[in-house]
């Protein structure tokens, strides 16, 4: 009893999600860009991690103008609260905005976070369980499918607690490099071949000099 979740990312050739610096940039087209509010616009939820809202300053994971009326909530994943209280998302018009954490966010935090958001929700004591915090946005909220827009530790949570139903990925003509650029899925990941989270091709299309891919859980 959980949403349907969906990954949607676009990456360079080489697998990277931003460069070196972490800096967030956009580095896909105009048909990608159209690709992402068509999948929000299917979505209940929109998920992010706070190191990707972070580096973005006025990101506020709303819609296009052309979309439906009734925009996705917007949540913010983070274990320990590092969410600044002050981003834009907050003051920005649509749909409530949930903060999921753990134990370990400071009092501070957690006041702050309670005046800005709609809800701040803990789940866990040291690493958020995706699997509660899903059937609580399915309950509390109708929540029936979910779209994350990463980053590369939320991926790899996710995908750790077996809860990714799907996998869009755009790839784009571009080598960024860099051993310390982010990629897909970060964080701890799997220690043997054999744990790995398994997907097939359910789709791929060339638009352009760009790559759709659409991976469904095996």
């Amino acid at each position: 009893m959980r949403p349907h979740v969906s990954i949607n990312m676009a990456m360079t050739a080489d697998g990277k999600i931003a460069s070196a610096n972490r800096a967030v940039s956009t580095f896909g087209s105009r048909v990608d860009h159209a690709h992402l509010l068509a999948l929000r616009d299917k979505a209940d939820a929109i998920l992010t991690g706070a190191g990707t809202l972070n580096a973005q300053p006025q990101v506020t994971l709303g819609l296009g103008p052309k979309s439906k009326m009734n925009p996705p909530l917007r949540v913010i994943a983070s274990g320990s609260g590092q969410v600044n209280a002050h981003h834009k998302i907050f003051r920005s018009p649509g749909a409530p905005v949930l903060v999921l954490t753990t134990e370990r966010i400071s009092r501070t935090r957690l006041k702050n976070l309670k005046a800005a958001a709609h809800n701040v929700k803990i789940f866990g004591a040291d690493e958020i369980n995706f699997k509660k915090a899903l059937a609580w946005l399915q309950k509390e909220w109708d929540v029936k499918r979910l779209l994350c827009e990463g980053g590369g530790q939320l991926n790899d949570a996710l995908f750790r607690a077996a809860v990714v139903d799907e996998v869009n990925l755009t790839v784009c003509p571009l080598i960024l490099g860099g051993r310390e650029a982010p990629t897909l899925a970060e964080g701890l990941g799997f220690g043997q071949l054999k744990d790995a989270a398994r997907f097939s091709l359910k789709s791929c299309r060339q638009l352009g000099n760009e790559m759709f891919l659409v991976y469904r859980k095996a």
